[in-house]
């Protein structure tokens, strides 16, 4: 049986949600309708998908390592307080959800989801032992869970749910993307051939391609005057970012300055760009099975999501007296 993990990238859906949806709020004045758009999306993603298996992934609100390499990392980001105490008061009702549906959630200090969701995936796909640079500690997918049980690459596949297109670079045979597209519908895959259509490299490249354009969102600068097209040109002429400084004298001069000029800012890129694959996280395979139907009905039933009951077969047994889960 081939095993098909669902990793969510809880802010990525969060943010997602909370702009696609009324400003619910409940008696106290938390915002409420993140949890509702989260988990409705998370029914549909479940629907299509039909995962075996699932985890969900948050940011921690503490700096990561990217803010120690590069002080102005992500300072162009969103600061409304409210938008802030918001988000980050629907990550807690969420863990919440989920711990009583069972569902493993990660979120590690020190490292984005990005990184965490890297980790999982690595561990998913591949059976042979993944050492952290922190624990030293083996992680290992049982055979019977698992692929082959010596070496090569197992027969798990990974969809990750998130809206960032930074995650194209952990595309592969295995593992593949699902984004919704508009507000909380529509989710398209993205494979490896869906990421050359969208940003014109290939997965392995997309760090890359980063690491000469930057990242407006993030606030790292690549190179200066490389642009999209110049990237795509240089990594299909090149192969990838060592391999262009390799080449200075072979590429045309206007470019040539702008590439010496703007290496230190490209190198830095890169390393910003680049998901890491060795947190201090393991998956366990037996925790992180699907709920069952019942055990999301009742945590349904607790928040009061008469509409979400429906979805998904669940007699609208709500007691409108009975004090919900987050009121």
């Amino acid at each position: 049986m081939r095993n098909r993990l669902l990793l969510v990238d809880g802010n990525a859906v969060l943010h997602r949600a909370y702009y696609a949806l009324p400003d619910w709020r409940n008696r106290s004045g938390e915002a409420t309708a993140g949890v509702y758009g989260f988990l409705s999306m998370l029914l549909k993603a479940n629907d299509e998908l039909e995962p075996t298996h699932l985890a969900v992934v948050f940011d921690c609100p503490e700096p990561t390592f990217r803010h120690t390499m590069y002080v102005g990392y992500q300072v162009t980001r969103e600061k409304d307080r409210q938008v802030s105490e918001d988000i980050w008061g629907q990550v807690e009702k969420l863990k919440v959800v989920f711990e009583k549906m069972g569902v493993p959630v990660f979120a590690v200090p020190g490292f984005e989801a990005d990184d965490v969701i890297g980790t999982l995936s690595l561990q998913a796909i591949n059976p042979k032992p993944q050492v952290t640079s922190r624990s030293h500690t083996p992680h290992r997918l049982p055979p019977k869970l698992g692929g082959r049980e010596e070496g090569g690459i197992g027969n798990n596949e990974v969809v990750i749910i998130t809206g960032d297109r930074d995650l194209m670079q952990l595309v592969n045979k295995q593992v593949k993307l699902y984004m919704p597209q508009k507000g909380l519908s529509d989710g398209i895959i993205i494979d490896e051939q869906k990421v050359i259509e969208k940003l014109g490299v290939n997965p392995d490249q997309v760090v890359d391609y980063k690491a000469l354009v930057g990242d407006s969102s993030d606030n790292y600068p690549g190179v200066t005057g490389v642009g999209p097209r110049g990237a795509i040109d240089l990594i299909s002429n090149y192969t990838n970012f060592e391999n262009i400084y390799e080449n200075l004298e072979n590429i045309k001069e206007t470019v040539r300055k702008k590439l010496a000029d703007g290496y230190e800012g490209g190198r830095l890129s890169r390393g910003l760009a680049k998901i890491r694959t060795d947190v201090p996280v393991s998956l366990e395979w037996e925790r992180a099975q699907i709920p069952s139907q019942e055990k999301i009905l009742d945590v349904l039933k607790e928040l009061g999501y008469k509409s979400l009951i429906k979805r998904i077969g669940g007699e609208d047994q709500v007691d409108d007296n009975q004090q919900k889960l987050f009121e």
